[in-house]
């Protein structure tokens, strides 16, 4: 299963064995620069084999690309977190717009949490897991889901039931991968 980030050519820190297809390889090689950064690809491809990170977390942004799972619910719309709004919270570092909307995920972060940590809800529905964008949301049933794309949301939406389904069965094995 693929856990790459073209849009960033960054690999994620939970990257198993052979989990770059040789598309990936080429685009991270183009990214990188040429041989070497083939190389540095196959090294990455040929590391130990790691279980998926159960939130999905950039480096420099966090949790959900640095955005405030709170303010989809109450603001209906993505907003950036801040810095001074910090929680820890499933190995992720989750950022929030106010000190408000950092206690109420603290009080019941599952209630706010993105579901499948964060990671985009069609790739999921897939079996294999994606990053995000944090323009591509919808709250379905009092949840939050995630996609890759404004997109990939689109061909999501067209069987959000069944894409849940798919999701919710492929979650935990995506988990032990």
């Amino acid at each position: 299963s693929s856990r790459f980030d073209l849009g960033t050519a960054t690999p994620s820190a939970s990257l198993g064995p052979c989990a770059l297809s040789l598309r990936h390889l080429r685009a991270l090689a183009t990214k990188v620069g040429g041989i070497s950064g083939l190389a540095v690809a196959f090294m990455l491809a040929s590391g130990a084999a790691a279980a998926l990170e159960p939130v999905f977390s950039t480096t420099f942004g966090g949790a959900i690309r640095g955005y405030d799972p709170v303010a989809y619910f109450t603001e209906g719309r993505p907003v950036e977190g801040k810095s001074a709004h910090r929680h820890e919270w499933m190995g992720a570092t989750w950022s929030f717009a106010s000190e408000e909307n950092r206690a109420a995920f603290e009080a019941e972060p599952a209630k706010f949490a993105p579901r499948y940590g964060g990671y985009c809800a069609w790739a999921v529905s897939q079996g294999y897991t994606a990053s995000i964008d944090p323009d591509a949301w919808r709250i379905v049933d009092g949840a939050l889901y995630l996609n890759y794309s404004l997109g990939v949301q689109k061909r999501w939406e067209g069987d959000i039931p069944g894409n849940i389904a798919k999701a919710d069965v492929n979650w935990p094995r995506l988990l032990e991968e």
